[in-house]
């Protein structure tokens, strides 16, 4: 795919590096530079004209540094004359602000949509925007790739032969079905008040967990504390003390660690959206470079 060139940003110069070899491109290299005063300066070190440049920058924490970054180097694609600039997010930051829940709020995952737009970008790629309704904030194509199926191949050797998917709350409830039938079982949600940003309190079990083991199923890991309060309300409705746990986008913000210690949890599954997922802690860490080659390869050249 001679007509290909991926550009790494800096929030995760590995997938980048990961990315081109499976496609047949070469990486630009690219410099990334900061003035005394915080303002950034990127820089395209080889010429990009008339051809396809990938970006390859998730907007993960700092996702205001990383936005910024993702923006200027489609900008710079821009105005060195490539031919199209695709934005390969894999984790795609203020997806959770796909609503307004007061009248005198952002609706910010729009807000980074047009941004985006703007920049130049003609086609996003994203893994398991945390709402459906983000690719409706965009006018350009838009692939939202599902990395479960990579994620089941990793987790499915661990899986206690009774095993229910369970979502943390409703908003997953459609993928742990999904799941769930994938696996030939059962789904349930546990049913919870989301009292802040960082805290929720799990309501109820709807589905029967008791005396079996479980996989819960979610988009992202951020504080741990929708896990933990999701393993304690399992096994308050009875289920055993196997549960496992698969998430695409491992962030794990200070505490989660501990917060994810707990003797219930047999083990921890994400993908590589973000670099060094969960340092500090056990987990397994699935590859996704083939599936996001194989969204760039059906592109075309």
């Amino acid at each position: 795919m001679s007509g290909l060139v991926i550009i790494p940003g800096s929030a995760h110069a590995g997938l980048a590096a990961d990315i081109g070899p499976l496609v047949g491109a070469p990486v630009v290299p690219v410099q990334v530079d900061r003035f005394p005063d915080g303002e950034l300066s990127v820089r395209l070190l080889e010429a990009v004209r008339g051809r396809a440049a990938v970006i390859v920058q998730p907007t993960g924490p700092p996702v205001d540094t990383h936005l910024v970054e993702l923006l200027a180097l489609a900008d710079a694609c821009r105005r060195a004359a490539a031919d199209r600039v695709i934005a390969v997010t894999p984790y795609f930051g203020y997806a959770r602000g796909d609503r307004r829940h007061g009248r005198r709020e952002p609706i910010m995952a729009s807000l980074a949509a047009r941004l985006i737009e703007a920049a130049g970008v003609t086609h996003l790629i994203a893994l398991d925007l945390h709402a459906p309704q983000i690719e409706g904030f965009f006018h350009i194509p838009v692939d939202d790739l599902s990395p479960f199926g990579v994620l089941l191949e990793a987790v499915r050797p661990s899986l206690p032969d009774d095993v229910v998917v369970v979502s943390p709350d409703l908003g997953r409830l459609a993928l742990a079905t999904r799941v769930a039938d994938e696996l030939h079982t059962d789904a349930a949600v546990v049913h919870k008040r989301r009292l802040s940003g960082a805290e929720s309190r799990p309501l109820q079990v709807i589905g029967d967990v008791r005396d079996r083991g479980c996989l819960i199923v979610d988009d992202m890991i951020t504080t741990g504390g929708t896990i933990a309060g999701c393993v304690d309300a399992l096994l308050r409705a009875g289920a055993r003390a196997e549960i496992l746990v698969a998430a695409t986008h491992g962030l794990f913000a200070s505490g989660a660690e501990d917060r994810l210690r707990l003797p219930a949890i047999r083990g921890v599954w994400v993908t590589d959206t973000l670099p060094h997922a969960g340092v500090g802690m056990p987990r397994t860490v699935v590859p996704i470079a083939p599936l996001i080659a194989e969204a760039v390869r059906r592109l075309g050249p």
